[in-house]
């Protein structure tokens, strides 16, 4: 482990948005090693801390007792201290439509070998077009994590869609006492395909419809493998569509979001498109799956995966890791659409 007591992290490195922050939070509360950050979200056209990024802050010095300087609407620096990680009892809320899958990523490497179980309630966004949707997190990421040891459920009460918010899940965590070593190399056949098409808030049932109508013709799905749902709680108008596909190796979501004035076929075919390119590769984990690995296997000691072209994003993601851990994180071509992630540790990690 490497010893240091202070790092020191440039906000705008990389992508520059929050996925900086959220990483460098949840590796202080994984280490116990402080961190200062600086330039805030400067690559975003509201830079520094907004409320999903503060909730986070919150969250994560709830569960780590920590002690925080720049914790301020706007701020774009920050100072964080760890104490003691445990497990928690608590509710945080966002307050808009932010998103609630974001601030559990924040806090749950800690909270999944932390001494005891741990229940976390969270409200705002659930279905946002910035951030993973309540269903990858369910049937992709979670089932993985099960298979590295601890047992992470999740109930949705409400569905929260952007811009309105209001939506609610509670995260129950039973963790272990460290994280195996998984390595997703091969994809095996998809073996089974499933979409679903919501529509809350007065959106018509005609457009959900239009949706999974197109998906089925342009994904030579079944009609009974196509599902149409009301949501008839929401806070606001909303529409979503989901794509799953179920392989050897992972269930995969790929998602598109309703917005004013874009046809509904529209809406389906961001959703088809990410899933033909998905389809056409032979990789296990897609691009969103392969950003949000990359900590966990790192805690873990090591892990492997076969993946799409990595975004912008997950390279920005392992140069935060490798400021926190001594990890030798490969990302390596294999062929025009696949890459190879390796992740062992060195030094004194090992």
């Amino acid at each position: 482990m490497k010893t240091q007591d202070h790092i020191s992290i440039d906000g705008a490195q990389g992508e520059g948005g929050g996925q900086v922050l959220r990483s460098s939070l949840a590796l202080s509360l994984v280490t116990g090693r402080a961190f200062e950050i600086v330039n805030i979200r400067a690559g975003r056209k509201k830079p520094g801390l907004l409320r999903q990024h503060l909730t986070a802050v919150t969250a994560a010095a709830r569960v780590g007792g920590a002690e925080v300087e720049g914790a301020d609407p706007r701020s774009t620096s920050l100072r964080f201290r760890p104490g003691a990680v445990g497990p928690i009892d608590a509710e945080f809320a966002v307050g808009t439509a932010g998103s609630t899958t974001l601030v559990l990523q924040t806090v749950l490497p800690a909270l999944l070998t932390a001494s005891g179980p741990s229940k976390i309630r969270l409200e705002g966004g659930t279905h946002n077009p910035f951030a993973p949707p309540f269903d990858f997190l369910e049937k992709t990421f979670l089932p993985l994590i099960a298979r590295m040891g601890p047992k992470v459920t999740v109930a949705l009460e409400r569905p929260g869609f952007f811009p309105a918010g209001g939506g609610k899940f509670t995260v129950t965590i039973e963790p272990s006492e460290a994280l195996k070593r998984i390595d997703l190399l091969e994809r095996g056949g998809i073996h089974q395909r499933r979409a679903v098409a919501r529509v809350a808030g007065g959106v018509p049932r005609r457009v959900a419809e239009r949706e999974v109508r197109d998906i089925a013709r342009r994904l030579s799905m079944k009609p009974t493998d196509c599902h149409i749902e009301e949501v008839t709680d929401s806070l606001g108008p909303g529409n979503i569509v989901t794509i799953e596909l179920e392989s050897d190796a992972v269930t995969e979501v790929f998602t598109g979001f309703g917005e004013r004035g874009v046809p509904a076929e529209s809406v389906a075919q961001s959703a088809v498109k990410r899933a033909r390119k998905y389809i056409a590769s032979d990789a296990p984990v897609g691009e969103y799956l392969a950003d949000q690995l990359l900590l966990p296997m790192a805690i873990a000691g090591g892990g492997s995966f076969r993946t799409l072209p990595p975004t912008r994003h997950t390279l920005t993601n392992a140069d935060v890791i490798r400021a926190f851990l001594d990890v030798d994180i490969d990302i390596r071509k294999e062929t025009r659409e696949t890459w190879r992630v390796t992740i062992e540790t060195t030094g004194d990690d090992r």
